[in-house]
């Protein structure tokens, strides 16, 4: 399977699968995940896994989203991109990604792609 670059999905509907709804625990590291945390399913990644995304604007736990992928969080140190995914005819901001990914992007330095 090819690896897919992140940009590409920019503007794209997107299907993210679930596998850290808001509430779980991550399986390795002691913190609960605050948004719906997941991936797209039959991409590879720099990392070799699949195509992280988080879903923002979304308050409840999910198994399954599709959604508008607004931007990319790259990250400096870490070859594992993050798509940014929200509702249809929903907005956000650089400024909110920060403060919504900062559980997890605060060990990282990142850039926010549009």
């Amino acid at each position: 399977m090819k690896q897919y670059d992140a940009k590409h999905f920019i503007g794209k509907t997107v299907q993210v699968t679930v596998d850290r709804p808001i509430g779980s625990k991550h399986p390795k590291f002691q913190y609960t995940y605050p948004v719906n945390y997941g991936y797209i399913e039959n991409t590879i990644s720099g990392d070799g896994e699949e195509l992280d995304a988080y879903i923002l604007n979304v308050t409840e736990p999910l198994k399954k989203f599709t959604g508008t992928c607004v931007a990319i969080i790259t990250r400096e140190d870490d070859d594992d991109d993050k798509l940014i995914i929200i509702p249809f005819n929903s907005s956000i901001t650089d400024t909110e990604i920060r403060e919504l990914t900062y559980f997890q992007e605060k060990w990282f330095t990142s850039n926010i792609i549009r």
